[in-house]
C-alpha cells in the first residue's frame, strides 16, 4: 500500500502537489486558529520549532552550526517572553545567553569556531523567536478588535503581497531587484507587492480592525516593505548555504522557512506601530 501511494504521488503534477499540500496546510492552520488561545499557541510552537530546526540545518551549511542547547531554549523563551513568560525579565535571559553561552565555548572542542557558533545560535533564536513573540502579543493584547483578526490580517496581507509580487514579476518584470540575492525578483514585482499590500490592509483594516484609512495604509506599507525584506534575508541565507530550499517538509513548497520568511518581520512593525499609537 505504501509503495502504491508513493507511486501515485510521484505521478502527480507538481502544481497539483503544491496546491494540495497548501490546502491541507491552510486547513490545519485554520483549525488551530479556530480552537482559540490553546490552538494559537500550539500552532506558534509547532511552526516556530520547525523553523528553528530548519535554521539549524542552514547554519551548518553556512559554516557555523548553531548549538541546539542555545538555539532551541533561547528561541522558545524569546517567543513566549511577552506572553506566557512575561514575568521572566528579557534582559536576564539575554545576559545568561551572553555570559553562559560564550563561557561554554571556552571549554568545548573546536574553540576556533566557538564565537561563530554562539553568534549563529543567538541570531537564529532572535530571528525566529521574536516574530512569534509579536504575533502572540498581537493575539493577546488587542482589545478594539479580536486578536485573531489582527494576526489574520497580517498574514493575509503578506500572502497577497507575495503572490502579487510573483505574478507581476512574471508578467511585467523587466528590471532586476537585488539580482545578487534573488535573480528572479524584479522592481515591477516589488512595487506590485507594495501596492497590493496597502490595498488589502486598507480594506481589511477598516472593515475588520476598525482602523482609520491613513493608519491602515501606513500599516500596509510597513507590511509590504518588511515582507520583502524578510524574503530577501532568507534568500541570502539559502544562497550562503548553497541550497534551494530550507528543507523538504512541505511537498511542492520546500520548507517552513521558505513559506514563513516574508511573514517574520511584519508582526514586529505592526505591533510597535499599533501599540505606540494605541490602535490595539
Amino acid at each position: 500500500m505504501t509503495a502504491a501511494v508513493r507511486g501515485w504521488a510521484s505521478r502527480l503534477d507538481p502544481l497539483a502537489v503544491r496546491v494540495l499540500s497548501g490546502v491541507l496546510l491552510a486547513a490545519l492552520v485554520g483549525g488551530l486558529l479556530a480552537a482559540g488561545r490553546p490552538g494559537v499557541y500550539a500552532l506558534a510552537l509547532a511552526i516556530g520549532g520547525l523553523a528553528v530546526w530548519e535554521f539549524r540545518g542552514l547554519s551548518d551549511r553556512m559554516g557555523y552550526r548553531a548549538p541546539s542547547w542555545l538555539l532551541y531554549p533561547l528561541g522558545l523563551v524569546l517567543a513566549l517572553s511577552g506572553t506566557l513568560l512575561n514575568a521572566v525579565p528579557l534582559e536576564l535571559v539575554l545576559s545568561i545567553a551572553l555570559i553562559a553561552g560564550l563561557s561554554v565555548f571556552l571549554v568545548l572542542p573546536g574553540r576556533r569556531e566557538g564565537l561563530g557558533r554562539w553568534a549563529m545560535g543567538l541570531a537564529g533564536a532572535v530571528y525566529i523567536g521574536m516574530p512569534f513573540n509579536y504575533y502572540l502579543r498581537l493575539y493577546d493584547e488587542a482589545h478594539r478588535a479580536p486578536g485573531v483578526a489582527w494576526v489574520a490580517m497580517v498574514v493575509l496581507t503578506v500572502v497577497v503581497s507575495d503572490a502579487s509580487a510573483l505574478l507581476a514579476g512574471m508578467w511585467l518584470g523587466r528590471h532586476p531587484f537585488f539580482p545578487a540575492i534573488s535573480p528572479k525578483k524584479t522592481v515591477e514585482g516589488a512595487l506590485a507587492g507594495l501596492l497590493c499590500s496597502v490595498t488589502v490592509m486598507v480594506a481589511g483594516g477598516m472593515l475588520l480592525l476598525g482602523l482609520p484609512i491613513w493608519h491602515a495604509a501606513v500599516l500596509g506599507l510597513l507590511i509590504g516593505v518588511t515582507a520583502q525584506a524578510g524574503d530577501l534575508v532568507e534568500s541570502q541565507m539559502k544562497r550562503l548555504a548553497r541550497v534551494k530550499d530550507s528543507s523538504n517538509l512541505i511537498p511542492g513548497h520546500g520548507g517552513v522557512l521558505d513559506r514563513l520568511d516574508s511573514a517574520l518581520f511584519p508582526p514586529i512593525v505592526v505591533f510597535l506601530y499599533a501599540s505606540y499609537l494605541h490602535l490595539l
